[in-house]
């Protein structure tokens, strides 16, 4: 898996500190096997966690550039099923149903909207996937993942920013980023915690919404349940647990998880573009 990014300016400028998110998260289901991050020209690289326990590598110049490039490549082994059995607790198999006050405590803004819904447009929409008093906890999160698909057109956005869950609703189209916000916040709505990931998508048949070629940067969610913990929510693609996915930040809110942020002092045009490039191939057993 490689991600390379650069950035070009018209005439060498002095770089601020610059904050990368590239490293996956290791779990259960993913083992990392080595990751390097080469960065030209020369920084020094020091690394940390978040208040989430993102790997967070902060690269800081001591030389000006007019050429910025952040290469990271890792190997990781993946091991998530195709289709997960979700073990949730009794006490949350039907829902509406109580989180305790530890959990309740602890997943705190998690389980809180982030975003303003003064008519109770988006609330609305989302208790419309609850089938009754006792509506099964699995099943109206999976119709309410489904249903952001059916409700939103994908659409590949380069642009910076999100749109609001409200935004996407009304557009009726959005990145995978949105249908990842529009999803967490509905859950948020109906009282559970969800929290946004950020990483990449492996694709190698290439029937995936979402990825150009075999791979690329993606975005998803993630529900606690009791019993069954993070369960992996893929509105984009409609699919539940992450055999494809290799995640690299979880957040409260995807303004958090930029894969790399930074800033540089020079003039206002000195700043030619951006470049992209992900490439998530497997590698032969």
């Amino acid at each position: 898996m490689r991600h390379t990014t650069t950035y070009r300016y018209r005439e060498a400028v002095r770089l601020g500190p610059h904050r990368l998110m590239l490293r996956p998260r290791e779990s259960r289901d993913l083992r990392l096997i080595s990751i390097a991050v080469a960065v030209t020209p020369a920084a020094t690289v020091t690394w940390s966690h978040d208040v989430s326990s993102n790997a967070i590598a902060t690269a800081t110049f001591a030389t000006m550039t007019d050429t910025l490039v952040i290469d990271s490549k890792a190997s990781v082994e993946l091991a998530a099923t195709r289709w997960p059995v979700f073990d949730i607790a009794a006490s949350a198999v039907v829902y509406p149903f109580r989180y305790s006050d530890d959990d309740w405590a602890d997943l705190g803004a998690l389980a809180t909207p982030q975003y303003r819904d003064p008519a109770e447009r988006l609330s609305k929409w989302a208790r419309g996937f609850v089938r009754g008093n006792a509506t099964d906890t699995l099943s109206l999160l999976k119709d309410l993942s489904v249903g952001v698909a059916e409700q939103v057109q994908y659409q590949s956005r380069d642009d910076e920013g999100t749109q609001t869950p409200l935004q996407t609703l009304e557009r009726g189209w959005g990145s995978c980023r949105d249908f990842a916000v529009l999803f967490a916040e509905s859950a948020r709505s109906l009282g559970f915690g969800a929290r946004i990931v950020s990483g990449y998508l492996y694709n190698p048949d290439q029937d995936r919404v979402g990825s150009a070629g075999a791979g690329s940067t993606h975005a998803w969610a993630e529900v606690f349940v009791p019993g069954a913990g993070w369960i992996t929510f893929d509105p984009t693609n409609r699919g539940v647990g992450g055999f494809n996915l290799i995640p690299v930040a979880v957040v409260r809110h995807i303004g958090q998880a930029i894969p790399v942020a930074g800033s540089f002092v020079g003039l206002t045009d000195t700043f030619l573009g951006m470049s992209v490039a992900v490439t998530v191939t497997a590698t032969a057993q």
